[in-house]
């Protein structure tokens, strides 16, 4: 049972998301539902845009700025620390092809990496950087072996917080001593985990991270985070530079003196209507307490993963997901023995259940306001497929 102050969290959690009237929803680590808060909030920019054209342009603008505030108190960041950019992809890339590469030079990261904190970095060989890809094993991420790849000319590290199949939770803080250790920069990929676990930049020592808020954030898609630690700023060169990226946003300058803060990054038009959603979501997150310190919502979801493991593992599941204390996470992925994932997917969305296939398996990805009781809705739903699987098979003729 939850303690009563995560009790009274989920339900106000719960109350703020229309999709549990339909669907017993798992599937936030790939798109999440957008909560009510959210949903008003793109609504009344709809509105506004279609009634009024550009007349509420600048108190637009300055919802924006409030998103970027919002995310930097979410971090424990400054203001002047975080760009708000489109998604992961863009972030990460802002990074790889900003950074003063020399010939020789490699960067680090997983083998079982998602795609977007792969490909930016080894599309870096024609600059003469090498990609280093660490294995690893079971879902399991060694620190040590990662520790193990890095020599003098690697610049920098690029780990997920959380990895998109196995669930394996790194610390972001051991990461960043490694690194600063040896005499390079750590990046995080933290779109897995942002949302739901507790991050200050500041105590961690990361050097930059990046995130889409469409997860566990609950924002819409097209509208992330990109956070540049202050002494960095001047590190990167500036990329996509237009006429947002200097002190006369929004003026008509010749004069391309940069702002001496991440905004630089935000050459152009701006995702108005994500933004405003994203930062909706950021204030129902902060209101729920999430913050760089602490996250009621990251017990309440490894409570009920952990209870989902539980009663998956009673009813015959084999569970692909690592579940060691410290490293475990939103994500679990498992396989029932003998039964295609996809055809599983499909079942439990005929059920109400919504999941993903990742890593060999089914995936699901329920967040704080999840209960027990659509675990168990998949539990009755997946029962008679284990029974099926399980079944004596007759002689052949």
């Amino acid at each position: 049972m939850l303690a009563p102050n995560l009790q009274d969290v989920q339900a106000r959690f719960r109350s703020q998301m229309p999709v549990t009237a339909k669907w017993a929803y798992f599937d936030h680590g790939a798109v999440a539902p957008l909560p009510e808060p959210v949903r008003v909030a793109i609504a009344a920019w709809l509105q506004e845009a279609a009634e009024e054209g550009d007349v509420p342009w600048q108190s637009w603008s300055q919802q924006v700025e409030r998103t970027r505030l919002a995310a930097a108190n979410l971090v424990g960041a400054e203001v002047e620390e975080i760009a708000l950019v489109p998604n992961t992809t863009i972030g990460i890339s802002l990074v790889a092809e900003g950074f003063p590469w020399t010939e020789g030079d490699n960067v680090v990261t997983l083998a079982n990496e998602f795609p977007s904190n792969l490909f930016p970095w080894m599309n870096l060989a024609s600059r003469g950087v090498e990609t280093r890809k660490v294995p690893v094993d079971g879902g399991r991420v060694d620190l040590n072996r990662v520790n193990d790849a890095i020599d003098s000319r690697t610049r920098l590290v690029s780990l997920s917080w959380v990895g998109f199949a196995s669930g394996w939770r790194i610390d972001p803080r051991v990461m960043a001593e490694m690194c600063h250790r040896k005499g390079c920069l750590f990046f995080l990929d933290a779109i897995q985990g942002l949302g739901v676990f507790p991050l200050d930049v500041e105590a961690t020592g990361i050097d930059f991270f990046a995130a889409d808020g469409h997860k566990w954030l609950l924002g819409p898609e097209g509208a992330g985070l990109l956070y540049i630690r202050g002494e960095h700023l001047e590190l990167l060169r500036p990329l996509g530079v237009g006429w947002h990226s200097v002190p006369s946003s929004g003026g008509f300058s010749s004069e391309m003196n940069l702002r001496p803060s991440a905004a630089k990054y935000e050459g152009g038009t701006q995702n108005m209507a994500g933004m405003t959603g994203l930062g909706a979501s950021l204030d129902l997150l902060s209101e729920l307490g999430v913050g760089p310190t602490g996250s009621p919502v990251a017990d309440l979801v490894l409570a009920i993963t952990d209870y989902a493991c539980e009663r998956l593992s009673l009813l015959g599941a084999v569970l692909l997901s690592p579940r060691e204390a410290e490293n475990r996470s939103g994500i679990v992925t498992f396989q029932i023995p003998g039964q295609d994932p996809a055809e599983i997917r499909k079942a439990l969305l005929a059920a109400g259940i919504v999941t993903s296939c990742r890593g060999g398996g089914v995936r699901i990805s329920p967040h704080g306001y999840n209960m027990r009781q659509e675990i168990e809705r998949m539990i009755e739903t997946l029962s008679p497929r284990v029974h099926a699987g399980n079944a004596p098979r007759g002689r052949g003729g």
